[in-house]
């Protein structure tokens, strides 16, 4: 084949694969994610080996544990939740009498509108807008549905891959040849140790979230507050926007209180998140991510318009590890060259038999 036939091959190859790839996009996605994963868990999965423990009950351990923590939310959040929604139905007819006997602008505002009337009206038709909004809860079913069989996914693939990532980093180590073939291994390597370090670091720093939010919820007087430390623990995975949904979270359950506590709430998370953004995140990324704060706003706002949630929770990994092969490959030599000292050319000094300067001219 002649140059150009190759060419063209190589071209129609390609195009095919991206086509391919991008018709199972989801699939890949799930696979990536818990590809990531897995390399996240694999320091804590070396930790546990370290006690005589088999990799298979190493990684029972983690998914255990795991398990626990979303009971444990889900016993925490659930039947609140439910108890306070049976409480709302129970008290909305002493609610609707209240309206009505009021006094004062709201009292007025209720009468002339016939507020109470219109929220009777209202209560007598929810089951019928139930029923009749069959259709959307169907989707919003599928929907459930949907995320639940994707968490497995994940869940199943991480526990594969975890079993396997030995193997399969001797696989890849030994797929590198030719003269780089060290240079090559120690980036893979590299690689890799960034990824697992933004992953535990990023849990690292979750937990310390939800350990300081408890005793400061608590202290406050907001209810729930074992269920929303656990919520700040969890928010705070999600790049950029998860400290502001935990927070959101518990500032409008603390509005139900008092809008002093609500307050209250509102400071503390600033403050705290201040403290995490230039005291915890800094120490505990150090060596993980190594990226400016422009490249991770950067990287995150891309990835999610690429992928959504999950393209916004690949972004910096991803970043951190394109960032080695980027500087390693490309622009290592050119950054020693510019280390370098650069070399000063001194005139030589005269020797002892060197004739003397001429005197200059008085």
């Amino acid at each position: 084949m002649n140059h150009y036939a190759k060419a063209t091959v190589t071209i129609v190859v390609v195009l095919a694969i991206l086509l391919a790839a991008w018709s199972v996009r989801n699939i890949l996605t799930l696979v990536v994610v818990a590809a990531i994963l897995a390399v996240g868990l694999d320091p804590a999965v070396r930790r546990l080996q370290r006690f005589k423990l088999s990799r298979g009950w190493a990684v029972a351990i983690i998914f255990l544990a795991t398990i626990g923590f979303i009971t444990l939310f889900a016993w925490l959040v659930v039947p609140p939740l439910v108890r306070e929604v049976k409480q709302l139905a129970s008290s909305i007819p002493g609610y609707i009498d209240r309206l009505r006997k009021s006094n004062g602008s709201l009292g007025d505002f209720a009468r002339k509108y016939d507020l109470s009337s219109k929220l009777k009206e209202l209560t007598a038709k929810l089951p019928s807008v139930a029923s009749a909004s069959l259709g959307k809860i169907l989707g919003i079913t599928k929907s459930v549905a949907s995320v639940i069989f994707n968490l497995l996914t994940i869940a199943i693939l991480t526990i594969y891959f975890l079993m396997a990532l030995p193997r399969g980093e001797r696989l890849a180590e030994a797929m590198f040849s030719g003269p780089n073939r060290r240079r090559n291994v120690d980036i893979f390597e590299e690689s890799l140790h960034r990824i697992g370090g933004y992953v535990s670091g990023n849990i690292g720093i979750s937990i310390i979230a939800g350990l300081a939010a408890y005793p400061a919820l608590k202290i406050i007087g907001v209810p729930y507050a074992e269920a929303l430390a656990l919520w700040v623990a969890i928010a705070d995975l999600i790049p950029s926007v998860g400290a502001t949904l935990g927070a959101l979270a518990a500032v409008l359950i603390a509005a139900f209180v008092s809008w002093g506590a609500a307050v209250a709430t509102f400071v503390y998370f600033i403050v705290y998140q201040q403290v995490e953004n230039y005291l915890i995140a800094p120490r505990v990324m150090k060596k993980a991510v190594d990226l400016s704060p422009a490249a991770v706003i950067v990287s995150v706002l891309v990835g999610g318009s690429l992928a959504g949630f999950a393209g916004a929770l690949l972004a910096l990994p991803i970043a951190a590890a394109a960032k080695v092969v980027i500087t390693e490959v490309w622009l290592r030599s050119r950054l020693d060259a510019n280390d370098a000292p650069d070399l000063v050319l001194e005139p030589p000094r005269p020797g002892p038999d060197a004739a003397p300067a001429a005197a200059a001219p008085g």
